[in-house]
Parts: C-alpha cells; sequence; structure tokens
C-alpha cells in the first residue's frame, strides 16, 4: 500500500482537493456536453463527478494504483452507458487522468519541483507554468494525433466516419496505404524523393562539416559574420529563400534541374549540419589535433582518425536534420523544380488543391513515422556525443 510522505502538511479535502478536482471534472464535462449538445448538464455532472472523486479516492482507496484503476473503470462504465464505446474510452482516459489528479494534489506532491520554503503563490506559477508549456505541447501535437488515425479511414473522406467513432473493424482499412504503394503518381514522388534527400544530405554534411571545423578556429577572420550568412537560410523566409534561388538558376541554367533541386536542398540543411558539428566541437579537446601533427601526422589524416570519431555523432545528428529538411521541403522545390522532379510533399500539396486525394492522410502519417525514428536517433546520438565528451556520466 502506498503511504503518502510530504515535507507540508497535507492539504485539506475539503477546501482544497476537492474543489480543485471539481474543476478539473467540470472542464471535461464541458467538453463532454459540447460533444453530446447539452453543455450545462456536462458541466454540473462533472462537477460532481469530479468533487465525488476526490472525496472517494482519498478517503476509500489510498493506495494509488487501485484508485486509478478504480476511476478509470468507473468513468469508462459511465462513458459506455452514455456514448457507446467511444464514451468508454473517453471515460477511461478522464478517469485515468482525474485519479492522477487527485493523488497528486492529495500527496501534496504539487510541491516537489519547487523548495520547501516556496510562497503558495510561487507554487502556482510553478505549476501553472508546467501546465502551459503542457498545453502547448498538446495543440502541438494534437493534429499529428488526429492525422494518423484518420489515415485508416475505410471511405473517402477526411473526418471520422460513426463506423471508426463506434470502433467498427468495417471503419477501419488499409486501402490508402495500398493506393500510395501502387499508384505510379506516389511512387514517382517518393523515387524522387530518394534520389534528392540523400544527395543534399551528403553536399550538406561535407560542406557543413568543413564549415563547421573552419569556423571554430580562433584565428578565422570575421568566424561571426561568416556565420551569420550560412545560416541565414534557416533565419530568412523560405519564400523569400525560394523566389532568390529562382532567379538565379534561372540565370545559370540550373532551373529545373534534378541538380538545382540537390543545391537548393543542400544550401537549406548546410545551417544544420553547422550548428550541430559546432556544438560538438565546443568540447573537443584540441591538444589532440596537435599531438596528432607532433607525431607526424597530416591535416587530412588528423582529421580521419582522431576529430571525425569524436565529432561522429555531431556530424550525423546534423545529416539526420538536413535529410528530414530536405525530405519535407515543397517550397524551395515548386520554385525551382520541375514536374520531373515531383517529390512526395510537392505531390501531397498537389493533392490537397486538385483532387484531395485521402492518401495524402496515409503519406503523412509514414512521413511522421520517419521524422520520429530519425529524432529518436538524434537524441540517441546526442545523448552519446555527450558522454564521449564527459558531460555526463556514462
Amino acid at each position: 500500500m502506498t503511504v503518502f510522505v510530504s515535507e507540508h502538511p497535507l492539504p485539506s479535502l475539503t477546501g482544497f482537493v476537492m474543489p480543485l478536482t471539481a474543476a478539473l471534472g467540470g472542464f471535461f464535462g464541458l467538453l463532454a456536453g459540447s460533444a453530446g449538445g447539452s453543455t450545462l448538464l456536462g458541466i454540473v455532472a462533472g462537477l460532481a463527478i469530479g468533487a465525488a472523486m476526490a472525496f472517494a479516492l482519498i478517503r476509500l482507496a489510498p493506495d494509488r494504483r487501485i484508485g486509478r484503476t478504480a476511476a478509470a473503470a468507473a468513468l469508462g462504465l459511465v462513458g459506455l452507458v452514455v456514448g457507446g464505446i467511444t464514451g468508454m474510452v473517453a471515460g477511461v482516459a478522464g478517469g485515468l487522468v482525474l485519479g492522477w489528479f487527485v493523488y497528486w494534489l492529495g500527496s501534496g506532491r504539487y510541491r516537489a519541483g519547487v523548495p520547501v520554503y516556496a510562497t503558495g503563490p510561487q507554487v502556482l506559477w510553478h505549476n501553472t507554468f508546467l501546465f502551459i508549456c503542457g498545453a502547448i505541447f498538446f495543440f502541438l501535437i494534437a493534429p499529428i494525433l488526429t492525422v494518423i488515425p484518420l489515415s485508416f479511414n475505410a471511405e473517402d473522406f477526411f473526418t471520422f466516419t460513426p463506423a471508426m467513432l463506434a470502433f467498427d473493424p468495417e471503419g477501419y482499412s488499409l486501402k490508402h496505404y495500398r493506393d500510395f504503394l501502387t499508384n505510379p503518381d506516389w511512387q514517382q514522388a517518393l523515387r524522387n524523393s530518394v534520389q534528392i534527400a540523400p544527395a543534399a544530405t551528403i553536399l550538406s554534411v561535407s560542406l557543413g562539416t568543413l564549415a563547421a571545423i573552419g569556423l571554430s578556429q580562433s584565428h578565422v577572420p570575421f568566424r561571426r559574420a561568416i556565420m551569420a550568412i550560412l545560416i541565414s537560410p534557416m533565419i530568412v523566409p523560405l519564400i523569400i529563400s525560394a523566389a532568390g534561388m529562382y532567379f538565379f538558376y534561372s540565370r545559370i541554367g540550373l532551373q529545373g534541374t534534378y541538380a538545382g533541386v540537390v543545391l537548393a536542398h543542400a544550401a537549406l540543411g548546410i545551417p544544420f549540419v553547422i550548428i550541430t558539428v559546432t556544438a560538438t566541437l565546443v568540447g573537443f579537446d584540441k591538444s589532440l589535433t596537435r599531438a596528432s601533427a607532433s607525431l607526424g601526422a597530416g591535416p587530412v589524416r588528423t582529421f580521419f582518425k582522431i576529430q571525425m570519431p569524436l565529432i561522429l555523432p555531431g556530424v550525423i545528428s546534423g545529416g539526420l536534420f538536413a535529410f528530414i529538411t530536405s525530405f519535407d521541403e515543397v517550397v524551395v522545390v515548386l520554385f525551382v523544380g520541375s514536374a520531373n522532379q515531383q517529390t512526395l510533399p510537392w505531390q501531397m500539396f498537389t493533392g490537397l488543391r486538385e483532387q484531395i486525394s485521402p492518401t495524402i492522410l496515409a503519406v503523412a502519417t509514414i512521413l511522421v513515422v520517419i521524422s520520429i525514428a530519425l529524432l529518436t536517433t538524434v537524441e540517441l546520438l546526442r545523448r552519446r556525443s555527450e558522454r564521449l565528451r564527459g558531460m555526463t556520466p556514462g
């Protein structure tokens, strides 16, 4: 059984825990009532359920796991009666959140992130700040969480059908993924992206790594100005960069060519490589290169044998960012590419503008999965780089 331990007296049940839990329940009731067409009834029911749940969990279920499970089961049953399968899923989720909230308040753990001498307003601001950050994260991630289930829609709609909301297996299908794998237009766009992104990544990594190493030398004049120019594609609005590339490439004959698109994407990826490699070089011990030179190794051998193994995590991280930038980019390729260089984002843009194909949702889901995998790899490499430089324990 879990025992509540706190450096402060446990908060009042009726004067603190119940009112705040009732307020959260009222918010959930507002959402449920708005969806069901009875907002006022939803708010009143949410207030009552929140207050009753706080009292029951604190008084009758001191074990957190049992209490949260009971809260999820109770609200899930209520949701099943009121709204069917969809209501049950929403009720279980709401019960888990309310159960966690009750024990978080009742055990005094809401003060865990502040000093013991913090005043009430300081504690309130600390938790409000965390809530604001969480809300921002939720609204950033919510569109992705909506697109993924919609990609399995059995109908050619961009909305949830009644069968999907009822979790009917007939409402889900892989038809949009099959269309992506069999449609020649989508396959041509995929081939173009696979041909352009790796080439642009290799070019970005090569030039960006050399630039970062050069700019890390203290004797290089105008280092800050050069760095600002090299990372300007990250700062300048993309439409301006695309328009400038269009007029420049049209003068030198690269407009509408494969090489032109690769160079354009490389220009967008180089700043990411420079920033990540420069951050890796901050903790680099330059005495290692001097020792290598004193032993007779040339600059090239020193780079590949000494520098590259230590900065490799930063190089790979920058390369992954450059790859994601190229693979997901659409504005520049619209300006400098031709019909033969249609990439996946270009095809998605065309599908939204001309034919409204639900296959876009399947492609978006695939791109999200690829991006998550690459960003996870970047994070693992970042941690490895910190361990190599001794910034974190092994």
